[in-house]
């Protein structure tokens, strides 16, 4: 039987570490893929052709698999949109101070796409995650002080919910969703294409706790 081995189409250390929770050795390899294409579309279709270029893009760059590997790829994408308008990733800390202030103290929709692709014989399989997130009222201190460590210029929305800063006060979805990866919709994802589950149950817990282990041996960059 061929052993299994991973890729993650993804430079994001958070998608990493959960990737590393599937029990699998993996390899990061970024796509470059244009996530700009389909802005123009509903946030719910836009991330889902996101991952999905993400994948294709990685796929067709791929050297021949080694001798007895089945190799699987997986792609994500998460955007967040406020009433309906998609909300990226801030440019400038002003950009994020903006995003952070027209989200304090509302609702917001959070939508992350998972694609999988079994490379050897190009089944995919596809899902959406869809959240609401309910920010708290932080302060503008708060958010200067947020700003000032640089975490929310690679986030959508400008804010990672894992954050010490904090920022959400009630969710309705899956809190890996919003962290960028729903391991909630991956695992079935994997199983309908033959990938058995290795996932530790209490590590599985800890992360939708915000506890990530991520002391990862198996995993590499090409």
């Amino acid at each position: 039987m061929a052993a299994i081995h991973l890729i993650l189409a993804s430079a994001s250390p958070r998608r990493r570490a959960l990737v590393a929770l599937l029990g699998y050795p993996f390899t990061v390899v970024v796509s470059g893929a244009d996530e700009d294409e389909h802005l123009s579309a509903p946030p719910a279709d836009y991330v889902r052709h996101t991952a999905r270029a993400k994948a294709e893009a990685v796929a067709a760059a791929l050297p021949p698999a080694p001798p007895a590997t089945r190799r699987i790829l997986i792609a994500a994408d998460t955007t967040v949109a406020l009433e309906g308008a998609i909300l990226g990733k801030p440019a400038t800390p002003d950009e994020a101070r903006a995003m952070l202030l027209a989200l304090r103290g509302r609702d917001h929709d959070v939508f992350t796409a998972a694609c999988v692709l079994s490379l050897d014989d190009g089944r995919r399989q596809e899902a959406v995650h869809h959240a609401v997130v309910t920010m708290r009222d932080y302060t503008p201190a708060e958010i200067d002080a947020y700003i000032a460590t640089g975490d929310p210029l690679d986030k959508a929305g400008a804010y990672g919910i894992q954050h010490p800063f904090n920022p959400v006060a009630r969710l309705s979805g899956c809190y890996l969703g919003v962290m960028g990866l729903s391991l909630c919709d991956l695992l079935p994802l994997l199983r309908a294409l033959d990938v058995g589950d290795r996932i530790d149950p209490a590590a599985l817990v800890d992360a939708h706790r915000g506890v990530l282990h991520t002391n990862v041996a198996s995993a590499g960059e090409l």
